[in-house]
This record gives structure tokens, C-alpha cells and sequence, in this order.
């Protein structure tokens, strides 16, 4: 079950062929027609059609204008399966437009889709939650998502979901948890995350330590991370075999180990060692991190005396081709150097 494809494949019985398109101008007009119309196969056609035309932004920019919203988010309830999976394909490409990112924010789709989150088809699930990631790619689409009220939901979700869905629902908490994350923390996130960083998957593990990021940016979530003995796991994912999840961890352990309890939990997991070799890393993104980490452990009394005999290391990073990593590396030298 955790590493099933889930397959777009119409059902053996549906008769594929697309509805004759009108010309020109009238084609939307004519489809925007037969969605509402009372055969199911006019339905179906004229959705597989559209989904052909959505493709172009052009035709989502008429089709808002035309009032296909409306009708696609009825459809989206529709007793045939096929009906809701081409309903949710359409909206999530156009979830891909610029433009139709921001005609779902006027007229309400979020909501709509949410219905969908239990439907028993895979693909129409994977279509909604495709298109809540695309949505909080933007900012006032992530704020639309937290706004409905959906986050309790996703993170509940986390535990049920298929492995190629729960990317997804990472990926949306993690644009949206950096704007907002007291409904995740009282939904229980830190220990569904801090569960997901021991995912088999590598991309779930490095996503989760990138939400866990994001919730660590608030005084609240920082605090919760070690409470719930997070950052000791985030320290042991340093040492992951995969370069991503190494450098998603790296950045939760820069922000968990902002507070004093969160640096004294990193210290006693012995995060020093692993974040020195990170230094070493092929990924800025990773020297970044763990140079920023380690400046946060030099605060400390006893980590600022382990980083005195390693402060080649930083002396080393002067020399970053990574603008970022050398200033950061004369921080850290700063402070490791710091008499009281």
C-alpha cells in the first residue's frame, strides 16, 4: 500500500473520446453548456476536453470569466468517479496558472476541493491535494488554505494517506506553517513529523524536516520541538545517507537550536561532530545550515569550548564560493572566538 502508483487510467468502461469541439470563440461556451448537462457521458467528454484546453492560460482566463468555477466545483460532487477525477484534474491544471491561482481565491474553490479530502478514488484525493500544494506555492493561496480551516485535516492525514500524497500534503504544510502554525501545533504536528523523519522514504523524511523548519520559525513551535524531543532526531538525520534530508535537517536544527533548551538538547546529542562534517559538504544550502547551527552551539559555554579546536574548519569556509557561507562562517568565528 505505501508504494502504490496511484494511476490516472480512465475505468475499461468509459468511452474516451473527447467531445467535438466547437469552433473558434465558442468552444468554452459550448463545454461550459454540457457540464451541466443531464447525460453523464455529454459530462464526461466535455471534461475530458477541457482538461485538453486548460492547458493554455489564455483558455483559464476565459473559462473563469465564463463560470466554469461554479460548475466544476458542483461536479466536484458528483456520484460518478470519473466525473470527480476529471472535475479535480481540470482545477489542479489550473491551479498551475498564475491566473487561476487567484480566480480560486475569489471564488471559493479551496473549500469545494476540501470536500474531496475522504473520497475513496486515489486520483481524485492526489488531484485535490496537487492542487492545495500548487495554491500554497503562493502566499495568499496559503493563507486561503489556512483561512479554510484545513490544517487539523492535512495533519491528520499524514497518518493515513498514500506515501505519493503525503509528499504533497508536506509540501503544502510547509508553505503554510511558516505563516501560521498554532492549528498544526494543536493538531498534534510535531509528533506526526517527528514519526515521518524515520519514514523509509527519503523525500518524506527531508519534507518533514523541512515543515518541522517552518514551524520552528515561531517561539511556539521552537519550543515543542524540544519538548517533544525532536531535535535529537534531526541531529541523528545528519548523518542520513541522503544529501536532501541531510540539508533539510540541518535547516529545522539552524532554527531548533535558536533557544537555549533547544541548544543544550543539540549539545547532548552530540550534533557538534556531525554539523563539522557538513562543513565539508558538496551543498551550500548544507554548509549554510550547519554553520549557522554550530554558530548557535558556540553561545553555549561548553559548545564554544569544543568549537575552539575546530576553528579551521571556519577559517576554511572564508573561502566558500558561497557568499552566504563566508559571511556566516565570520560570525561563527566571532562568536567561537568570544571571551566573556
Amino acid at each position: 500500500m505505501a508504494h502504490a502508483h496511484i494511476s490516472a487510467q480512465l475505468p475499461p468502461d468509459i468511452d474516451p473520446t473527447k467531445a467535438p469541439l466547437a469552433f473558434g470563440e465558442r468552444a468554452l461556451p459550448k463545454l461550459n453548456e454540457e457540464l451541466r448537462a443531464p447525460e453523464l457521458l455529454t459530462q464526461q467528454r466535455a471534461l475530458m476536453a477541457l482538461c485538453d484546453l486548460l492547458h493554455d492560460p489564455e483558455n483559464v482566463y476565459q473559462a473563469i470569466h465564463l463560470g466554469f468555477l461554479d460548475n466544476l466545483k458542483i461536479l466536484l460532487l458528483d456520484s460518478d468517479s470519473t466525473v470527480r477525477q476529471k472535475s479535480t484534474e481540470a482545477l489542479y491544471i489550473m491551479a498551475t496558472h498564475d491566473v487561476g491561482r487567484h480566480g480560486f481565491i475569489q471564488n471559493r474553490v479551496i473549500p469545494a476541493l476540501a470536500q474531496l479530502l475522504d473520497d475513496p478514488v486515489d486520483i481524485c484525493r492526489k488531484n485535490v491535494h496537487q492542487s492545495f500544494e500548487m495554491m500554497a506555492r503562493l502566499p495568499e493561496g496559503a493563507i486561503d488554505i489556512l483561512r479554510a480551516g484545513l490544517i487539523p485535516s492535512l495533519v491528520c492525514q499524514l497518518k493515513t494517506e498514500l506515501d505519493e500524497i503525503q509528499e504533497l500534503i508536506l509540501d503544502t504544510l510547509a508553505n503554510c506553517l511558516c505563516l501560521e502554525a498554532s492549528e498544526a501545533l494543536a493538531s498534534g504536528a510535531i509528533g506526526t513529523l517527528k514519526e515521518k523523519l524515520a519514514h523509509p522514504s527519503v523525500a518524506i523524511r527531508s519534507k518533514a524536516a523541512w515543515v518541522l523548519l517552518g514551524i520552528s520559525i515561531h517561539p511556539e513551535g521552537k519550543t515543542m520541538v524540544f519538548e517533544e524531543d525532536v531535535v535529537p532526531v534531526l541531529v541523528s538525520l545528519l548523518e542520513d545517507t541522503e544529501p536532501e534530508v541531510q540539508a533539510k535537517a540541518a535547516g529545522a536544527l539552524m532554527f531548533a537550536t535558536v533557544t537555549p533548551q533547544g541548544r543544550y538538547s543539540a549539545l547532548g546529542a552530540e550534533a557538534i561532530p556531525a554539523l563539522l562534517k557538513l562543513l565539508a559538504g558538496e551543498r551550500s544550502e548544507v554548509r549554510l545550515s550547519a554553520v549557522k547551527a554550530l554558530t548557535m552551539l558556540a553561545e553555549l559555554p561548553e559548545g564554544r569550548q569544543l568549537l575552539l579546536r575546530h576553528l579551521a574548519a571556519f577559517e576554511r569556509c572564508l573561502n566558500d564560493p558561497s557568499e552566504a557561507v563566508r559571511r556566516a562562517a565570520e560570525t561563527a568565528i566571532r562568536v567561537v572566538k568570544w571571551t566573556p
